[in-house]
């Protein structure tokens, strides 16, 4: 029998491995398991490595299990269609190499848990993904609890490792100050650009029968956009798919065009309504078709920098750290603080999309304004087919339903107006979290609670002077955005 302790040569830092449970690695499993369900991705994945130098080390056979499980409160043909975008990307990918691919769409809910469970009766070793999410949680969990081999999880969210700070930070200048202390010793450490590459492991005869028979491998119709495959899907059929196509390699292709064509107007025009400015990057961060570990690199190629170049002093300033150009910070700001700190709050409380884990003074100004007049009230439905008297936030409603996205600037004014026109704070933050969650495809993520409860005042301060409704929660009005852009471009477009 081997433990944990075998891999202490590991290219995978120690801070970014988790061992689920105190069980062996067993010499005589088939192969090793990597359960694949964050990171869906083949390259700069901490989690593959990792299952790749387990492989090697035990001369076993790779088999890559990745699942789309059925049962999630969102889950939808427009977010399933974006994932099996990537499942045919890593298909393809994955047929090269000497890894056994195995995807899996539920027909059924909870078939992911009990193959998973299935094929860690055979393994060697379990690796999975460390996503700080509480379904995620829960679902390898369940997978695994009964596992007689060793079980880990692998973080690889960001440049900084997630269970680092043992605490939650109340803003965003206080995890950045922190994380200006902390990253330096962190940026070297990064994933394999193709773990894959020259591993000579052992193939894999065939996948067992059994287990192939009562849970077949997604068809490659369904993964080509295959329409009549799609139609047996379980999921809510009326959020339709959106136009923008999923996996690593539109994600490449994503990201080129912003290095090339939009980061040097990033700074001075991502807020605008009816710019083009900003990467476009997130639904491919969220399900994990690209890394951030890559981003960065080939940020940081484009701007020809070096590590030498990071300021001596931690100021929690948002400009001059990185030492890089202008529109290099402003992107890093939103890539690597604000992105990082969501997932600080999600990997540090239980609560993190509870009113609850607001903070007390943000939750005793809501309160003391809970009972005031609302000029205009509606409801979930309303505010789903963009019913309001705004033509504005009509439009940036559309935008959300039509294309799973919406603009960066507009998306804040969009939750302040929902917590200005419902009968309570409450009622606000599960109408943001709903139509969220529900249309975008970045929705459901640890950034997706950090722009909603940024709403209601977390990572923020209390500004004046106090308002009806509002209290000292920052106030934001369509008519103040109006006077800063031109949107009458972008409401003609969505209207």
């Amino acid at each position: 029998m081997l433990n944990a302790e075998t891999l202490s040569d590991s290219r995978v830092p120690a801070s970014h491995v988790v061992a689920c449970n105190r069980r062996p690695v067993r010499r005589d499993g088939r192969f090793v398991l990597y359960w694949m369900g964050a990171f869906r991705r083949t390259q700069w994945n901490f989690s593959l490595d990792r299952a790749v130098e387990w492989a090697r080390r035990l001369q076993r056979p790779l088999v890559v299990l990745e699942t789309l499980a059925c049962d999630g409160r969102w889950a939808s043909l427009r977010h399933h269609r974006f994932v099996l975008d990537g499942m045919a990307d890593t298909s393809r990918r994955l047929a090269r190499s000497a890894a056994t691919y195995y995807p899996h769409v539920e027909t059924r809910p909870g078939q992911s848990v009990r193959l998973a469970a299935a094929l860690a009766k055979q393994a060697c070793v379990v690796v999975a993904d460390d996503f700080p999410m509480r379904a995620a949680a829960d679902e390898l969990a369940a997978a695994t609890s009964q596992a007689k081999v060793l079980v880990e999880k692998i973080d690889s969210n960001g440049l900084l490792p997630i269970r680092l700070a043992n605490q939650a930070f109340p803003t965003a200048f206080a995890f950045r100050r922190y994380l200006q202390k902390t990253l330096p010793d962190h940026l070297p450490d990064a994933p394999r650009q193709n773990a894959l590459s020259g591993s000579r492991l052992p193939r894999l005869e065939r996948l067992p029968a059994d287990v192939v028979r009562r849970w077949p491998p997604a068809s490659d119709g369904l993964m080509k956009r295959d329409a009549a495959a799609k139609a047996g899907l379980p999921v809510n059929r009326s959020v339709e798919p959106a136009a923008t196509t999923g996996g690593a390699r539109a994600a490449t292709a994503t990201l080129r065009k912003f290095l090339s064509e939009r980061l040097p107007i990033y700074a001075e025009r991502r807020n605008d309504p009816q710019e083009e400015a900003t990467s476009g990057l997130s639904p491919y961060l969220h399900f994990g078709h690209v890394s951030v570990h890559e981003v960065f690199r080939r940020l940081a190629e484009a701007e020809g920098w070096s590590p030498d170049r990071l300021a001596e002093r931690a100021t929690g300033g948002r400009e001059g750290w990185w030492g890089m150009s202008e529109p290099a910070e402003a992107f890093l700001d939103e890539l690597v603080t604000w992105r990082e700190v969501g997932f600080n709050m999600c990997s540090e409380r239980e609560d993190y999309d509870k009113f609850e884990s607001l903070p007390d003074w943000a939750r005793r100004t809501l309160a003391d304004h809970a009972k005031d007049r609302r000029e205009h009230v509606y409801s979930l439905a309303e505010f789903e087919s963009a019913a309001t008297h705004d033509p504005l936030w009509n439009a940036a409603q559309t935008q959300l339903v039509r294309e799973g996205r919406m603009q960066n600037y507009l998306r804040m004014l969009w939750g302040k107006k929902i917590l200005e026109w419902t009968e309570s704070p409450r009622d606000a933050l599960d109408v943001m979290i709903e139509l969220n969650n529900k249309y975008a495809l970045d929705g459901d993520d640890p950034n997706s609670y950090s722009g909603i409860f940024w709403v209601l005042g977390r990572y923020d301060r209390p500004w004046g002077p106090e308002r009806p409704v509002f209290g000292k929660i920052r106030y934001m009005s369509s008519e103040n955005t109006a006077r800063k852009f031109s949107v009458a471009g972008y409401v003609e477009k969505y209207a």
